[in-house]
């Protein structure tokens, strides 16, 4: 605690400066208030004080917060000292000093001083700018101290820097809670039952997910892009119990050799031309959480190499560092690529293959997924109405059957953007087929009636084959059979 005693009046510049640095390293509103109230007690030797603040919730009347040796009436706590003193000095705008209180003409007329046997008394308005934050009051009882008018200059500059103080903790303590409440917001939003889908290809899905939720293994999701692989990922980390460790996600797909090893392990400061300073990696930024690394299929060669050694014996090595580094991550990975196919043709090492291909889910493209499609507009729909402040109300039948027809090769990312397109563009309350503007070129054709099992198995693969831009391995996953039935397949019906 500053020795106030001795130094404000011998050096009153270097006391506010002093007292500045110590209330603003407090953000604790509560803590920063008492501390406030006993730097000004003890600045004039007052046996008595508050501090008032007015609230954000009733900005027109200040409430006590903070007392000392004041037994505030709950009914009416500013009867408990002068209400005159801290009327002037709220008036006025400045602080407000009587060192002989009852010979003060200014508060003739104030019956609580006679009351509480006041002898003298100050208030000290708190403001930042114009905007009035509350007011210090402090008062003696049993004799005038340092209740002098000297002690007026610095009261007010002390009184300047606590406002300036208690806005800080206000504000840190409204992004403490802001953060908090995104942080819940965030989890509620990756809850796995907030997962929408009915199809059976998504209760699979979640029921994988669900059994597999606290578990440290690693696992691999597969699946075309846009069909929600990050939203399972991070369904999987904030409905565990690592939901208040980090979760970090990187996309491997963007970035080069060199940039990626820098991003996922680190470097020392001199590692390379540009590395002026020691950097942490991603894994290390995720020790205790959950790393996701997107688009896993696309690393090289030499990461895949140290990628390896991260799952075999959880450490890692920075560049430019001899020394390695233990971290305790749950790994999940994705990629829309075929791994095996991947294996086989050399591109990926076997070995890394089958240390992330613990536990798989296989995300079902939207085309196979029903009329989860339908349910998954609507959901856009409510989301881009309260976004925009629009009232669509949903979508008219031939918009359903557009919906329904179209073959999303995109998946869910391109059915959001639909929405969120035709929700500005329509004109009335409903979204017509006209303002979905699907592509031609990915309708799937109704199936006509009389069909046979044979006729219908060749128009699912010829539908399937021309989604996957007759990639093989993505028709035979999407279709659940094998290359060897579907190559039989193609030649037979010659497609």
């Amino acid at each position: 605690m500053i020795d106030l005693k001795i130094n404000v009046l011998k050096d009153p510049l270097k006391s506010v400066s002093a007292i500045s640095e110590t209330i603003n390293t407090i953000h604790d509103i509560n803590e920063l208030l008492k501390r406030i109230l006993d730097i000004a007690l003890n600045t004039v030797n007052a046996q008595r004080g508050m501090v008032l603040i007015y609230e954000k919730d009733d900005p027109d009347n200040l409430k006590v917060k903070v007392a000392h040796n004041i037994d505030a009436n709950p009914d009416n706590p500013l009867d408990s000292f002068s209400k005159s003193v801290v009327d002037a000095a709220l008036a006025e705008g400045e602080t407000v000093i009587s060192y002989n209180i009852n010979e003060d003409e200014r508060f003739s007329t104030a019956q609580s001083i006679a009351q509480q046997k006041i002898i003298a008394a100050a208030c000290l308005p708190l403001r930042i700018k114009t905007k009035p934050v509350g007011a210090i009051y402090i008062d003696s009882t049993e004799s005038r101290g340092h209740f002098r008018p000297e002690m007026e200059p610095f009261l007010t500059a002390f009184a300047h820097q606590a406002a300036i103080a208690i806005e800080n903790a206000q504000l840190y303590d409204r992004i403490t809670s802001e953060n908090a409440r995104l942080r819940r917001v965030a989890q509620d939003t990756n809850d796995i039952t907030g997962v929408i889908g009915n199809s059976v290809a998504m209760q699979q899905v979640l029921e994988m997910v669900k059994s597999v939720i606290d578990t440290n293994a690693t696992v691999l999701i597969l699946g075309e892009s846009g069909t929600g692989k990050e939203l399972i990922a991070r369904a999987l980390h904030f409905n565990s119990k690592l939901k208040d460790k980090p979760f970090i996600a990187c996309f491997c797909g963007s970035l080069p050799e060199t940039l990626l090893e820098s991003e996922l392990f680190g470097h020392k400061k001199g590692a390379f031309t540009g590395a002026d300073s020691d950097k942490k990696g991603l894994f290390e930024e995720a020790d205790g959480g959950t790393f996701f690394l997107d688009e896993i299929g696309d690393i090289s060669q030499r990461v895949q190499v140290q990628l390896l050694r991260v799952l075999q014996e959880r450490e890692i090595k920075r560049i430019g560092e001899n020394n390695t580094r233990k971290i305790n991550v749950r790994i999940i990975a994705a990629t829309n690529k075929d791994l095996k196919q991947e294996v086989e043709e050399g591109r990926f090492r076997e070995d890394l293959y089958y240390r992330l291909n613990v536990i798989t889910i296989n995300m079902p493209p939207l085309r196979a997924r029903g009329d989860d499609v339908i349910l998954l507009a609507q959901h856009f729909v409510e989301k881009y109405n309260k976004m925009f402040n629009k009232s669509i109300e949903g979508f008219s039948e031939d918009a359903i059957d557009s919906l329904r027809s179209y073959s999303w090769p995109g998946n869910v990312r391109e059915l959001e953007n639909c929405i969120e397109r035709s929700l500005l563009l329509a004109k009335g309350t409903w979204i017509t087929a006209k303002d979905l503007h699907l592509q031609p070129g990915h309708i799937q054709p109704v199936l006509p009636p009389g069909f046979t099992m044979r006729e219908y198995q060749k128009f699912i693969v010829e539908q399937m084959l021309a989604a996957t831009n007759h990639n093989i391995s993505e028709t035979a996953k999407a279709l659940d059979v094998s290359r060897r039935w579907l190559h039989y397949r193609i030649k037979e019906w010659n497609l």
